[in-house]
């Protein structure tokens, strides 16, 4: 698994996670590389093969649980590791159980990692625009919540996700949020008429830091930039290409 790239988080130090991108799979075209996303057109013994590579490159002997995200705020909880054909509708996860890997996929939008080592309880988040706007955040750390975890403790980690500088949004799009809270300016800077670049990394940290998180660690990486290293669903859109891959980012509990 060596060739994986995995992607750390200071914050997240002592439980085993990662940010992992398109490095160090088997997959080749548009989807080269470690493309876990089941919905892509890709090959299915490919995505399989990449799943596992992931897995074993952050969780080795862990069994990888993914969701079926919807762009919601709805967060379960993971007792027990469940096949793919079983996957429940929602945007985040949380788990106590050891021998679990929570799995978030992207293509721009934020995967979130949240650990409270010391309740043992582990959350993983799909911060889209409109999960992150509908408080996924939040209803990730209720759900941890109620496992025992305790917000005063729990850090959390963003990871590589669309920037700013590549997110161009349109009038009616910030005002969805300027209305939601009149501060949510601050997220939105000019860009050419009728539109603005959006920051979604520094919203989602902005809801973590509401909900109570004192400890949020921004990586900075730009999935759409960086096309040797991470998959984007803009910039696949922009250069007319037929499908795109899906990263994954990966949180268990030893």
């Amino acid at each position: 698994m060596s060739d994986v790239e995995v992607i750390r988080a200071a914050a997240l130090a002592g439980t085993a996670h990662g940010f992992l991108g398109r490095r160090g799979g088997v997959s080749d075209g548009v989807h080269a590389g470690l493309n876990v996303g089941t919905g892509s057109a890709d090959d299915a013994a490919a995505i399989a093969e990449n799943r596992l590579r992931a897995t074993g490159a952050v969780a080795p002997g862990a069994r990888l649980s993914t969701v079926y995200q919807v762009h919601g705020a709805d967060a379960v909880t993971i007792i027990q590791p469940f096949d793919e054909p079983m996957r429940p509708r929602a945007d985040a996860m949380v788990t106590d159980q050891p021998g679990i890997a929570l799995g978030i996929l992207t293509a721009d939008c934020a995967p979130v990692l949240l650990a409270d080592t010391a309740a043992g309880v582990v959350g993983a988040a799909h911060a889209g625009w409109k999960g992150a706007i509908g408080g996924v955040t939040d209803t990730t750390i209720l759900a941890m919540e109620t496992l025992g975890a305790d917000r005063s403790r729990i850090v959390a980690a963003i990871g590589p996700c669309i920037a700013r500088t590549s997110y161009e949004v349109d009038d009616g799009f910030a005002r969805r949020f300027e209305e939601a809270d009149p501060q949510n300016e601050r997220f939105f800077s000019p860009g050419r008429a009728g539109h603005h670049l959006f920051d979604l990394e520094a919203y989602v940290a902005h809801r973590l830091g509401l909900a109570g998180i004192t400890r949020v660690e921004m990586l900075g990486l730009d999935t759409y930039a960086d096309a040797d290293r991470f998959f984007s669903f803009r910039r696949a859109t922009h250069r007319k290409e037929p499908d795109y891959g899906r990263q994954i980012s990966i949180i268990a509990l030893g």
